[in-house]
């Protein structure tokens, strides 16, 4: 009401001054920038006390049971959060609450579904933001933002008579980085200290337990003052899930998806080594994508392979190439499939030369266990595999060409990776106290050994390649069994 008030005296002043003929324009423009930086001001708080969207934990859909593959990290998350559904064990013991959990692990591992599923397993209100909502070029805007935040969740924890409430930052490497970094202005900083504050104001006497949790795939990047105990208190690793979690992962992402009975999710598994559960999750997807394509009734197991290689590689590519340089790409791949049989049987499970994205073929391989440690002789094989390619298009078409220029870059990679770990003849050796020539000398060496074995193995095999390459010149994609049989 006072507004409207003071409007409209403001109004009839106007009308009487300019009435009486007074030049009334610059007390328009005056008015004008008022309202302006008025309204400025409005959305400037708008903005630092925007409303969030507030998730009770009963009413998310995540559990623990929705998460597939990630046993022992929904174990350890589990057994954090019980300080929040038996407070009075923890008072009586006189533990000091979990303040934070930190999330750590790969892209696409399931950081974000587990903490919906933590504030699921303890009823709590769930607040989620990113870090880069707390980043500004002006100053205390951020900080003020954290402030808010952590009053959000106390607030929206009492509106629904709850007694506790997590919040959840995404990617918090952008706001929690090392301080001192930037020196153009202290921002970053004043972010940091005050979410430090905020985590240190938190005790298990409050009415509201507020816990803080986390993700990022860069924990190296964060301040060692966030990662003491007191603050983030639990560092929970998300890895890639193993064999028998990427099962139970498709188990769940095909649970709304008509399946053949000649589907095998377990070999599936086998050959998704290395896929995180949203690489899993879109193999399921285009899996269906195709079988509509195809106008089928369920999924079969030919979709789920050939959405394994489009997760892999991308969608086929309307490329035709001249029945030379097709020959040339099957002979190329035929050499990958038939060395990488020879050194690590029953590794390949499929080989194509249909271009995908970058790639004019593929030899995919799926090997039986997941391997977390290698030997030097598993890794030799690897550099042989990787060789196997342009040795096959030297010995049977008489010169390489380009193609293998991505092979001999990961060659030359894992040789380099034998060296650090000390698995050369220069034995145990510091990469930064290395000299560049040696390093260099002893590379070559490892891949020439390699190259040695895999001119061997292509010269004595090299009916079985030839043959490889006029199947594939005819089917375009081999099955693994298909080039076993050449092989023997």
């Amino acid at each position: 009401m006072l507004k409207e008030s003071v409007a409209g005296v403001a109004l009839a002043v106007l009308v009487f001054l300019g009435v009486r003929g007074v030049n009334i324009w610059p007390l328009l423009l005056l008015g004008a920038l008022v309202a302006v930086f008025a309204a400025t001001g409005l959305l400037s708080r708008v903005n630092l006390s925007r409303s969030r969207q507030v998730k009770v934990g009963p009413n998310l859909s995540i559990s623990f049971q929705d998460i597939g593959g990630q046993t022992s990290a929904k174990n350890e998350l589990m057994e954090a959060l019980d300080f929040i559904l038996r407070p009075d064990d923890v008072e009586r013991l006189g533990i000091r609450p979990l303040r934070g959990i930190l999330l750590t692990g790969p892209p696409g591992t399931g950081k974000t579904l587990l903490a919906k599923a933590a504030a699921n397993y303890t009823e709590s209100a769930f607040l989620s933001a990113s870090g880069s909502e707390f980043v500004e070029m002006y100053a205390g805007v951020g900080a003020q933002r954290v402030r808010q935040l952590f009053r959000d969740a106390r607030q929206n924890a009492r509106k629904h008579s709850l007694c506790s409430a997590i919040i959840f930052i995404d990617e918090i490497e952008v706001m929690a980085g090392r301080r001192g970094q930037h020196q153009s202005h202290l921002e970053y900083d004043q972010t940091l200290n005050q979410l430090l504050v905020e985590m240190d104001g938190m005790s298990v006497d409050e009415e509201v337990r507020v816990l803080v949790m986390a993700a990022t795939n860069r924990a190296d990047l964060l301040d060692p003052a966030l990662l003491r105990p007191g603050r983030f208190d639990r560092t929970v690793r998300v890895d890639l899930p193993d064999r028998k979690g990427r099962e139970a992962i498709l188990l769940l992402h095909t649970r709304n998806k008509p399946l053949e009975d000649s589907v095998d999710l377990s070999t599936i598994a086998v050959e998704t080594f290395g896929f995180s559960g949203a690489h899993l999750e879109s193999v399921c997807n285009e899996a269906a994508i195709l079988a509509l394509r195809d106008q089928m009734p369920a999924v079969t197991q030919a979709h789920f392979k050939a959405a394994v290689d489009k997760v892999m590689l991308g969608e086929k590519l309307e490329r035709h190439l001249e029945l030379d340089e097709l020959y040339r790409v099957a002979i190329h791949e035929g050499g990958h499939a038939i060395v990488g049989e020879l050194v690590n049987p029953g590794s390949v499970a499929s080989i194509t030369i249909a271009p995908r994205g970058m790639a004019l073929g593929f030899v995919r391989q799926a090997p039986d266990t997941d391997r977390l440690l290698q030997t030097v002789s598993e890794l030799k094989a690897d550099i042989a595999v990787c060789l196997a390619g342009s040795t096959a298009e030297r010995l049977l078409l008489g010169e390489a060409s380009t193609g293998a220029a991505n092979d001999f870059e990961k060659a030359w990679d894992i040789a380099r990776h034998m060296v650090v770990a000390g698995l050369s003849s220069l034995g145990i050796v510091q990469e930064e106290a290395l000299s560049p020539e040696p390093l260099y000398t002893t590379i070559q060496e490892i891949v020439r050994d390699s190259q040695e074995l895999v001119d061997e193995l292509i010269s004595t095999h090299e009916s079985s390649l030839r043959q490889l390459a006029d199947l594939l010149m005819e089917q375009e994609t081999l099955p693994g069994e298909r080039v076993r049989e050449v092989v023997a």
